[in-house]
């Protein structure tokens, strides 16, 4: 079995895929592998890829198109076999020491979870900001997530526990980042690592959750507070339904 899995959703993203992946392959060990769950690319994608022809690369097309980006990232979620976890986006770049410093951290913390700080850069790799924790005040704690979220899906790394509770998502999930943060507050430990360990694009073409305008970065709202109020409602909802499922299987 591999220590460590990354999954990896992709789309469209022939201009940025070789970069990331040449990031990320360079510091795994030869049992580890990448998971890439591809959701009808229409580019080259696949074939960059593929012309890796790297062992620890298992890429799994879909025939038909997930009706967002959080089911093509479980569809990866649910063939990973390690034992911890890492999200990547197809368009960030890792730092050479980001693997080695989420394992010394899990063996020091015992956390379930772990999340890095990061440098925002754009397409071009020029830096936006040194210090994301610094624009989202980001730290631990339930309560503190559930009204600010501070998790960023290619930010984080979590075990077995966290990804089994995780799964399935819910149909009416917003954002698969904020899901599994706060899963992983809800059942075990999480811990902020204050070190920036990814190189984090934001431009024109990312598709993720927090892609919601200048709100990801200005801390504005995009949407109404009786929007806000109910999707947090649906949120908790469906922590609770998630909590008490997994008090019944215990």
């Amino acid at each position: 079995m591999p220590l460590i899995s990354v999954c990896i959703a992709t789309y469209n993203g022939e201009k940025y895929i070789k970069e990331q992946l040449d990031s990320i392959l360079c510091q795994l060990g030869t049992s580890d592998e990448i998971i890439i769950s591809d959701d009808c690319s229409t580019d080259k994608t696949v074939s960059i890829i593929e012309s890796l022809n790297d062992e620890r690369i298992y890429l799994f097309e879909n025939s038909i198109k997930f009706k967002n980006h959080n089911f093509n990232f479980e569809n990866a979620l649910r063939k990973a076999t390690g034992e911890i976890i890492f999200l990547a986006d197809q368009d960030d770049i890792w730092t050479k020491n980001k693997v080695s410093r989420f394992l010394e951290t899990f063996t020091k913390t015992n956390a379930n979870l772990i999340t890095s700080d990061c440098f925002l850069v754009n397409s071009q790799k020029q830096l936006i900001s040194d210090s994301f924790f610094e624009i989202r005040h980001s730290r631990s704690g339930f309560l503190k997530n559930f009204y600010k979220n501070s998790f960023v899906g290619c930010c984080m790394a979590f075990n077995r526990k966290v990804l089994e509770a995780s799964l399935p998502f819910p149909n009416d999930i917003f954002s698969h980042d904020t899901w599994i943060g706060l899963i992983g507050e809800m059942i075990g430990r999480t811990y902020f690592l204050r070190e920036q360990l990814i190189y984090f694009r934001r431009h024109g073409e990312n598709f993720s959750a927090h892609n919601l305008g200048d709100a990801f970065l200005t801390n504005k709202s995009s949407y109404s507070l009786i929007g806000s109020i109910l999707l947090r409602f649906t949120l908790l909802k469906m922590l609770i339904l998630r909590f008490i499922k997994l008090q019944i299987k215990s």
